[in-house]
C-alpha cells in the first residue's frame, strides 16, 4: 500500500479531519459517549484499529479506482466493512442452529472484495505483534489465512458440495471455534432475561438500572410505532405467532462501546413463541450509522438502492449470512434508519485472550479465512440480485487465478505495511486525546 509520508503532526492532522467527517455530527451530540470510545481506543493499537475504520478506507481510497485483482465484477461484492480478527462469533440461526461465522455487520457494503482481506490481514499483523510473534511468523499466519481464503473460494466456484465445505457448528468446529460453539450452548434464554429483567405483578418488565433509560411518553409512543414499522419488514417465516409480538415493555438505552458511541437505542421486551415467561424475547432498535466504506464508493446505484441506513445493513447481513436471525428487519425513528435484531442469549465473540500458541493461532486464522470465503460466496443468492448480479465466488476465484502467485504475498506485505501505520497512528492519537486536541472533547 502506499500512505503518503507524513510527519507525526502532519499525520494528527489528517486523523482529525477524518474524524470529525466520520463523528463530527455524534460526538457533538455525546462528547462523554466518545470519551468512552476514545478511551477505549487508546487502550491499545487494536483497539484503535477496531474504532477507526473511516480512517483505514481513507488510506485506502486510491485504490477505488482499481487495483490488483480488482475489475468490473470483484469491485462490486458484498462486503462485511469492517472485518477484523475480532469480528467473529457465535450465532443461532433461523435454522435452531448454532453457528460460528463473521458477525456484527454494521459497515457492509458493496465494494472490491479485496478490502475486507486487507482489513483482516492487518488486524493478523496487529495481534501478532501485541502476542510478541516475529515477523516472519506474522508473514506465514496471514499467507494461511490467504491460502485457506483461496482455497475454499475455488472449492465453492467449482461447486463443492455441501458436506465438503460445511459452516463451523458444534459437529465440524474445531479448537477455540468449538469452545466459543460451546459456551454459547450453555447459554440460555433465561440467564439473559434474568440478567436484563424482573417478574412484577405476574409480568415480566424490564428491571431499572444496567444501564436502562425510563422513557416519557411521546417517546414511547414513536418507538412502539416505530416497532410496528418494522413487523413489515420480517420474512413470512418470522410471523410464526401473531402474540410473539405483543410488547411488554420499552426502555431506552445508549450506546458507549467502541462501534456505537452516541447512538441512540431501545430494548423492547416481547412475548416469544408461548406464553411461558422465561420464553420472552428482547430486542433492540439502534440508529445505524454511515458505513466507512460508502464514502469511498462513488456508483449511485449503489448508495440509490438502500432506503436508509437500517435498511442498507439488514440487506447486507442477510446476503452476507446464511440464514440471518429471523427478528432481523429495520425502521425508522425520528428521520433516521433504524436496525432491529434481537438481543441473542446465544452470542459469544472469539476470544483471542488465551490464544496464544502460533499453531494454534494458525488452525484459527485458515478457520477464519474458510468463513470469509463462505461469507463473500454467500452474498449473491436472494438480498440485492441488481446489485450484485453474477456469482461473486467464479469472479473472485477467476481474479485470484489470473495471478495466483502474488495473492498471498499481497495480503502479507500490506499487513506488515498497515500494521506499523496502524501503531504508529495509535500513539498519534493517544498524543493527540491526553493533550485535548481533539476538538469537541
Amino acid at each position: 500500500m502506499s500512505v503518503p509520508q507524513l510527519n507525526d503532526e502532519q499525520r494528527g492532522d489528517e486523523i482529525l479531519a477524518v474524524f470529525e467527517t466520520a463523528f463530527g455530527e455524534l460526538l457533538a451530540a455525546d462528547p462523554a459517549a466518545f470519551r468512552v470510545k476514545f478511551r477505549k481506543m487508546a487502550a491499545s493499537a487494536f483497539a484503535f484499529y477496531r474504532g477507526t475504520a473511516c480512517l483505514f478506507y481513507h488510506d485506502l481510497d486510491s485504490e477505488k479506482r482499481g487495483g490488483p485483482y480488482l475489475d468490473e465484477r470483484t469491485s462490486r461484492v458484498w462486503i462485511h466493512g469492517d472485518l477484523h480478527a475480532e469480528n467473529f462469533g457465535t450465532y443461532m440461526d433461523s435454522n435452531g442452529r448454532l453457528v460460528f461465522n463473521v458477525n456484527d455487520f454494521d459497515e457492509a457494503y458493496v465494494g472490491p472484495f479485496t478490502w475486507d482481506l486487507k482489513r483482516f490481514a492487518a488486524s493478523v499483523a496487529l495481534i501478532g505483534y501485541a502476542k510478541a510473534l516475529g515477523d516472519d511468523q506474522i508473514s506465514e499466519l496471514v499467507r494461511i489465512y490467504a491460502e485457506a481464503y483461496r482455497a475454499r473460494i475455488h472449492a465453492l466456484a467449482t461447486g463443492a458440495k455441501s458436506d465438503e465445505v460445511p459452516p463451523f457448528t458444534l459437529d465440524t468446529a474445531q479448537g477455540p471455534l468449538l469452545d466459543a460453539l460451546r459456551v454459547a450452548r450453555s447459554l440460555t434464554r433465561f440467564g439473559l432475561l434474568d440478567s436484563m429483567t424482573e417478574i412484577r405483578d405476574f409480568e415480566r418488565r424490564f428491571a431499572p438500572g444496567g444501564g436502562s433509560i425510563e422513557l416519557d411518553a411521546a417517546t414511547r409512543y414513536k418507538v412502539l410505532a416505530a416497532f410496528d414499522g418494522y413487523l413489515e419488514t420480517l420474512p413470512d417465516a418470522s410471523l410464526a405467532r401473531p402474540d410473539s409480538y405483543r410488547v411488554k415493555d420499552v426502555v431506552g438505552r445508549r450506546g458507549i462501546g467502541i462501534g456505537s458511541a452516541g447512538l441512540p437505542s431501545y430494548n423492547i421486551l416481547l412475548e416469544g413463541h408461548s406464553d411461558a415467561l422465561e420464553n420472552d424475547v428482547v430486542i433492540y432498535i439502534k440508529q445505524a450509522q454511515t458505513p466507512a466504506v460508502s464514502r469511498h464508493i462513488t456508483d449511485p446505484a449503489i448508495a440509490g438502492y438502500f432506503q436508509h441506513e437500517g435498511h442498507r445493513t439488514v440487506i447486507s447481513q442477510r446476503a452476507l449470512q446464511a440464514h440471518a436471525d429471523p427478528w432481523l428487519g429495520w425502521t425508522e425513528l425520528d428521520g433516521s434508519g433504524q436496525l432491529v435484531a434481537e438481543v441473542s442469549p446465544y452470542a459469544v465473540d472469539l476470544d483471542w485472550s488465551d490464544i496464544d500458541d502460533p499453531e494454534e493461532i494458525a488452525t484459527v486464522v485458515a478457520d477464519l479465512g474458510r468463513a470469509t470465503a463462505a461469507m463473500h460466496a454467500a452474498a449473491d443468492d436472494t438480498s440485492g440480485e441488481s446489485l450484485v448480479p453474477f456469482s461473486t465466488e467464479r469472479a473472485i476465484d477467476a481474479a485470484i487465478a489470473a495471478d495466483e502467485e502474488n495473492f498471498a504475498e499481497l495480503l502479507v506485505s500490506f499487513a506488515h505495511d498497515y500494521g506499523a501505520r496502524a501503531r504508529t497512528d495509535h500513539q498519534i492519537f493517544v498524543d493527540l486525546f491526553r493533550n485535548g486536541r481533539i476538538p469537541g472533547l
